[in-house]
């Protein structure tokens, strides 16, 4: 089906093609120099030390969480049964990680209105057994590291950031996804920059970044600098290190199109984002007072990946009426993101425990939905929005 608003748009142009025919003519097609030159821009660009790329944000999870186990600080490693606060919406694979390698999760509730941590259940939630807190910035809303940093200060808690949906948001002027001791970004084709598939993680510390390099390729030694914190020095023999592995690791590698692109599109960041934040002053004006609607409530900067619609009670109208509505007028809409992920089937593989209720996360779950938000003008969308009844 065909919709007037879709979710997603491409933002490429003769930039990305030309990208595109430069790894071509080159020839190399696994990865190299584009992917370690588009990480090198993407650190100095969000202000970090380190990034490296890999093949879709949900590896960037995994390689994040990974990258902990294997940390030689005691102060960041983790070991299976540690506990991990979560919140209670987010994507499958914000937690698949956590799941796979052993972690209790503990799901705290969301806030209502921003639809990222509800911070009076997080400050509630956090005891002497939490070990680390997953932190998901939510439809390109930072969260309030101020009072998260408040919380979990002087208690030994690693802090992580699944940053996928919200690259470009700042808090106090920082950059959401650089809060923790590393942050995860997605470079899919509905995000705000798109590599097709790609993600990355960024990292401030040098030992975690070694680990990911050695984790990414297989766990070998081929792709860590030759003074590094993993192994000390490398042989100068490339066969030697040819195959040499030090950790249990994976195939995450991008492509070096993905790197190339990449670059392209970093380029555009900036202008992406403003684009997107001149739709949402519109939004914000168009649908403060809508009969059906309440919207997100901006914390910080968002980069707004899409806007969320949450039914009223007052409005006294189903979420499937409210949808059959706004694809009649060409919306194409989704779920916020998993609803309450805790009601899904795939928690019978996890160790977890459920803090307090979870009531504005079953609300979301039952009344939530969101639309697209794009790099251009959409004031057409909206004044249709606008007019939307049941």
């Amino acid at each position: 089906m065909s919709f007037k608003f879709p979710l997603a748009t491409s933002s490429w142009d003769q930039a990305e093609q030309d990208a595109l025919q430069r790894v071509i003519a080159s020839d190399r097609y696994s990865m190299g120099s584009e992917v370690e030159t588009f990480e090198r821009q993407f650190a100095k660009h969000f202000g970090s030390s380190y990034a490296v790329m890999v093949n879709s944000g949900s590896s960037a999870n995994l390689l994040m969480v990974a990258a902990l186990f294997y940390s030689q600080n005691p102060e960041l490693s983790l070991k299976a049964g540690d506990e991990v606060i979560v919140p209670a919406v987010s994507w499958s694979t914000t937690y698949f990680p956590l799941q796979q390698y052993g972690l209790k999760l503990k799901f705290v509730d969301i806030d209502a209105e921003t639809l990222n941590y509800d911070l009076e259940a997080l400050a509630d939630a956090v005891t002497d057994k939490t070990r680390a807190l997953m932190v998901v910035n939510l439809l390109g809303n930072p969260n309030d590291f101020d009072r998260i940093n408040s919380i979990i200060a002087g208690r030994g808690i690693v802090m992580i950031e699944d940053n996928c949906e919200s690259m470009g948001a700042t808090f106090n002027g920082k950059q959401a996804g650089t809060f923790g001791v590393m942050g995860s970004f997605s470079s899919f084709f509905s995000h705000h920059i798109s590599t097709m598939e790609g993600g990355l993680v960024v990292t401030d510390d040098e030992a975690l970044y070694h680990i990911m390099l050695s984790l990414r390729a297989h766990g070998w030694t081929r792709n860590l600098p030759k003074e590094n914190t993993l192994t000390g020095t490398k042989s100068d023999d490339p066969f030697e290190e040819s195959f040499k592995f030090v950790l249990p690791g994976y195939n995450l590698r991008p492509l070096e199109m993905s790197g190339a692109l990449g670059q392209a599109q970093l380029l555009k960041l900036p202008s992406l984002i403003d684009g997107r934040r001149s739709n949402a002053a519109a939004f914000q004006q168009k649908m403060q007072n809508h009969p059906l609607f309440t919207i997100q409530k901006e914390t910080g900067q968002s980069s707004w990946f899409g806007f969320s619609l949450v039914m009223k009670e007052s409005a006294n109208v189903s979420r499937k009426q409210a949808i059959s509505a706004l694809t009649d007028a060409g919306f194409e809409c989704r779920p916020i993101v998993t609803g309450n992920f805790a009601k899904n089937e795939v928690l019978k593989y996890f160790d977890y425990e459920v803090h307090q209720q979870l009531a504005n996360a079953d609300y979301i779950d039952q009344n939530g939905l969101f639309i697209g938000n794009h790099h251009y003008p959409i004031q057409d969308a909206f004044d249709v929005l606008a007019e939307v009844t049941v």
